[in-house]
């Protein structure tokens, strides 16, 4: 089976959870026997050097990237009001890649394409006039979803109404995109129910994302004992969303009865205003570009993972798992993993229990250690790649 794999940022390194998403399914198909073909967009704002990308990964896959600048712009922003498109999806079609597509297309005949995520549904009609392939949707997230759920919270009433009006139109095109495509592929259940609702008729498959286990080391003791952390990257909006939300709902309860406590906020992209606001106090630590994640996990202890808008599996929720930390997240934050509340992680919804259950876990070892164990036990039970990979294959043989 010959697969293409578009993707709207390259992957490697997989330093977030769009791209450990995408990266880790590339190896688990080309392990599999796969012939896959990856072409990513190079963004400026997520740049990845090629030479960067090891040899090995380049051949099995037959990578080739295309550089362009997507960043969001006041200037493209006022445009796109002319325009009927959404601004959320225009941004990723260019010629470049467009013509990179057409020659790849040109010279392989393939069986499945598959599109990661609903921005790089713009090239389907090229695909379409160019491939007799089945077309697949791997839907990351319910993007207009997550939209939906960050207006709920907004309260600037100018970027509301702008945020409102394109969230109309990247709903409508998504919809548009999956009554196109042979086939979506889904990262959870929860998903794949808001999809099917949406587009009975296309046949859908849940793939949870795996990842190689064997790279995620369980360190039952961390270097710096009872740190709590949020590690993510900092400029996608539910992100920031969970920050302001632990900062002004949670932190101080929690420093009232724990003075000492430590917290690290980490990740690419952090806000200005984090930085200054909470770099300066001696309970936080901000760390913008972790150099190795691997030794990151090792060093703080507890992971935060307060989300309240966003759709699909939290990548590096998975991360926190098969590292085995004890995790505190929200039921949006935990959506498509399949857990045990207390037993793999604590589920705590309101300001109030989130609080209580970073208390509880700095305040009781054995709880902490429990957690930790039946973490990893969940990562190797259901996210091993190979076999994520396997069980797309043989969907794929049914299109």
């Amino acid at each position: 089976m010959k697969i293409l794999q578009l993707c709207n940022k390259a992957p490697y390194p997989a330093n977030d959870g769009s791209s450990i998403a995408i990266y880790a399914l590339a190896e688990g198909l080309a392990d599999n026997g796969i012939e896959l073909h990856l072409l990513p967009i190079n963004t400026k704002k997520h740049f990845k050097p090629e030479e960067h990308i090891p040899a090995e990964f380049k051949q099995k896959t037959h990578y080739s990237s295309i550089f362009k600048n997507t960043d969001t712009s006041a200037v493209g922003a006022l445009l796109n009001l002319f325009s009927a498109q959404s601004y959320f999806v225009s941004r990723f079609y260019f010629k470049e890649y467009e013509d990179a597509l057409i020659e790849k297309l040109k010279s392989t005949s393939f069986d499945v394409i598959q599109i990661e995520g609903v921005f790089m549904c713009t090239y389907i009609p090229t695909i379409k006039k160019y491939s007799k392939a089945k077309i697949v949707l791997r839907s990351h997230n319910v993007e207009h979803q997550i939209w939906e759920r960050h207006l709920e919270n907004e309260k600037t009433s100018l970027k509301k109404t702008y945020l409102t009006l394109q969230n109309k139109r990247l709903k409508q095109f998504e919809i548009n995109a999956f009554h196109q495509v042979d086939a979506i592929v889904t990262i959870t259940d929860e998903d794949k129910k808001t999809i099917a609702a949406i587009s009975p008729k296309t046949p859908l498959h849940t793939c949870l994302t795996g990842i190689n286990l064997n790279s995620y080391q369980f360190v039952e003791k961390a270097k710096q004992a009872n740190t709590l952390f949020h590690f993510a990257s900092m400029d996608w909006m539910p992100n920031i969303e969970a920050v302001d939300w632990l900062m002004e709902k949670v932190w101080q309860d929690v420093l009232k009865q724990k003075p000492d406590a430590q917290l690290v906020l980490a990740g690419r992209g952090m806000p200005e205003r984090f930085k200054s606001r909470y770099g300066v106090t001696k309970n936080i630590t901000i760390i913008e570009d972790v150099k190795d994640s691997k030794d990151f996990y090792a060093t703080y202890d507890i992971m935060l993972v307060p989300l309240w808008s966003g759709s699909g599996l939290r990548i590096k929720l998975v991360e926190g798992l098969a590292y085995g930390k004890a995790i505190i997240t929200t039921s949006i934050g935990a959506e498509g993993i399949p857990y045990t509340n207390g037993q793999n992680m604590l589920i705590a919804d309101t300001a109030n229990d989130f609080s209580k259950a970073i208390l509880e876990v700095l305040n009781n070892p054995s709880l902490k250690h429990d957690l930790q164990k039946s973490a990893r036990a969940l990562a190797e039970s259901h996210f091993d790649y190979t076999i994520s990979a396997k069980h797309l294959i043989d969907f794929y043989k049914t299109l």
